[in-house]
């Protein structure tokens, strides 16, 4: 029988990033059983001692840290020695390494990737530009869009707007039924911003759309979930952003996370030949 890891992530800050390193983690073990336990805000050496007393009640207990005050890192690690308890701290050899090489002393200031400053301002007004601009809306203004999606229902445009926008570019995003979906002036000036089309197979197309019309309750849009239909709008699709030499990414296998990222990357490629 698999033992379950007790796996403590301890931040001095919201603990997001300690989410993501431990997801990416995991990925890359399988059948391991597990529990976390997360601690935010963690600033005290009483806090820590806490958490930790906590932790040595188990025998399989884990600490992963993201603290920058140098003397609470060292505070921590000392006692997870002391305790016998495994302990990696993400960013302290990070840190030091970046302070050696940019020949400047760190902050060790908690939170600091959320300070009030221009890039997290850019990140809001992207947010609340690409909520405004969702499925369709407001097309009128979608010029001033760095990037804008297009494609069938389905397909991970909304999602995907909104990561990219927590990424502080403004998206707007437009679903497709045929050709005639596309804004005249867009048409007319299809480079006029980073367009990117997103397509999918329709039998993937098929289940999400029956899981969306049994989340809705409805019955009678058959046609929505028509594989034959589908196969038409996904074709149809492909052929308008052919012709508009828009480039295509397949979102089947692709999480929102893969999708932004290559998107991503077309929009770097754009703004290099503007």
């Amino acid at each position: 029988m698999n033992n379950t890891y007790q796996i403590y992530l301890i931040s001095d800050s919201t603990g997001e990033t300690l989410d993501r390193i431990f997801i990416a983690i995991k990925a890359q073990f399988k059948n391991i059983d597990y529990k976390i336990h997360t601690y935010s805000f963690t600033r005290t050496e009483n806090q820590i001692f806490k958490i930790l007393s906590e932790a040595e009640k188990f025998s399989d207990s884990i600490i992963l840290y993201s603290i920058v005050d140098s003397n609470l890192a060292k505070y921590l690690a000392n006692i997870s020695n002391e305790k016998k308890i495994p302990c990696f701290g993400v960013l302290g050899d990070l840190i030091l390494s970046f302070s050696k090489l940019l020949n400047q002393k760190a902050s060790h200031q908690p939170s600091g990737q959320y300070a009030l400053n221009d890039e997290y301002y850019t990140r809001i007004a992207a947010i609340q530009y690409t909520m405004n601009h969702d499925d369709g809306n407001l097309v009128k203004e979608i010029n001033k869009s760095d990037i804008i999606l297009l494609g069938v229902s389905r397909t991970s445009k909304t999602p995907t707007a909104i990561y990219l926008a927590n990424k502080g570019f403004k998206t707007s995003n437009i679903p497709l039924i045929n050709e005639n979906s596309v804004p005249k002036f867009l048409k007319d000036n299809p480079k006029i911003t980073c367009v990117v089309g997103l397509s999918t197979e329709p039998e993937r197309l098929v289940d999400l759309r029956k899981n969306r019309m049994n989340t809705l309750k409805e019955t009678e849009n058959k046609s929505y979930t028509d594989i034959e239909k589908i196969r038409n709008e996904v074709n149809d699709a492909k052929n308008t952003f052919r012709k508009y030499k828009w480039p295509v990414i397949d979102v089947t296998r692709k999480s929102v996370e893969e999708t932004a990222a290559s998107i991503i990357k077309i929009y770097e490629i754009y703004k290099q030949n503007d």
